[in-house]
């Protein structure tokens, strides 16, 4: 037996209401839901390909894809040579 008085009040008949204008019941603790996307307008459900751009996100991803691309296709340039760390000294150059 659940404790009395700390549990929200369950609705087994909660009305769920998506900007689509699809609706539905399940159980909640509030009686109405409002969801911005459910699964008769999801992309992922409906198979169509739709991109929400919110303030140019995509042009900016877009554009660092491309920029990308193009640093691969560029030439890499020449690595310089090195000095070796540990330079080797001849018993001659010590007398």
């Amino acid at each position: 037996m659940p404790k009395a008085g700390i549990h929200p009040k369950y609705f087994e008949n909660a009305l769920v209401t998506c900007s689509c204008g699809n609706t539905w019941h399940t159980g909640a603790t509030v009686a109405e839901i409002r969801t911005d996307i459910c699964s008769n307008c999801h992309p992922f459900y409906t198979g169509e390909q739709r991109i929400v751009d919110t303030a140019g996100q995509v042009d900016r991803f877009m554009r660092r894809l491309e920029a990308g691309r193009d640093l691969r296709n560029t030439p890499k340039p020449e690595k310089a040579t090195r000095k070796p760390i540990i330079e080797t000294v001849s018993e001659e150059s010590n007398a």
